[in-house]
């Protein structure tokens, strides 16, 4: 009886391995690409923005060979309509090295992973274009407009927020000058520096409260400035990033005790 009973566990052991070594098979076929794991040389990618140089779908992904500046990287993304020349801005992403697609056949030396790009379609970046383009660059800490208190700028081409948006159009392509506090800053996205700035004039409702400034100057949140720059009506620099107003290349200085 004692011999019949460990024979009867010696095979119910073989039946369950071999059970699990079934389960543990990964077919081979048309399946999606497998996740790539995160394993070693692997680090966080910043905002990935160029130009698609070329583009190839397989495996539930479509890779993209994005050039900027002369550089090119390749980008994996869930499968999405891509074309060549095409402007992109897509989400940071894992940096995998010698990665192997198994469905190309191929093996990258460095791919980005990244979960797509940002646009005003993506669910969690609904609202006005504004809104949508404050949210993309959205970095650090952000003041409550409540506590935004500046006295105006003054002189030649001087304007408040609530004015830019106001006077967009016949101010488009000329300098302004504007004092504002920093209320969100978001650096080294393109290769600038990216300001929210708020004065206390406009309002949320009317979405003319903040206004973007680019510059290569990085001051703190809460601090208070003055921004000399062109202001441009209607800047579209791809990939969903739409400003109804945008004050570019802008010299940044910070003002004491106004």
């Amino acid at each position: 009886m004692k011999k019949t009973t460990i024979f009867i566990i010696i095979a119910m052991s073989f039946s369950v391995g071999g059970m699990a070594g079934c389960k543990g098979q990964i077919k081979k076929g048309k399946a999606s690409e497998n996740k790539p794991k995160i394993t070693h040389n692997v680090k966080k990618a910043d905002y990935l923005f160029g130009k698609v140089k070329e583009t190839m779908d397989s495996g539930g992904y479509t890779y993209i060979l994005l050039e900027y500046k002369g550089k090119a990287t390749w980008v994996a993304v869930p499968a999405m309509k891509v074309t060549v020349g095409q402007e992109l801005m897509l989400r940071p992403g894992q940096v995998m090295k010698n990665f192997h697609s198994n469905s190309l056949n191929r093996t990258f030396e460095t791919i980005i992973f990244s979960q797509g790009p940002l646009s005003p379609s993506n669910p969690h970046e609904t609202g006005a274009p504004q809104e949508v383009a404050i949210k993309a660059h959205s970095t650090g800490l952000r003041m409550d407009k409540k506590d935004v208190k500046i006295e105006p700028a003054k002189g030649k081409g001087a304007i408040t927020v609530k004015s830019a948006y106001e006077k967009a159009k016949e101010l488009s392509g000329k300098q302004v000058v504007l004092n504002c506090v920093a209320v969100k800053v978001s650096k080294n996205i393109l290769g600038k520096n990216w300001i929210h700035c708020q004065d206390g004039t406009g309002t949320r409702d009317g979405n003319n409260y903040d206004i973007t400034v680019t510059t290569k100057a990085a001051p703190k949140v809460g601090e208070k400035l003055s921004v000399r720059g062109i202001l441009h009506k209607d800047r579209d620099i791809g990939a969903g990033y739409f400003y109804p107003v945008l004050i570019e290349e802008a010299n940044v200085t910070v003002l004491d005790g106004k």
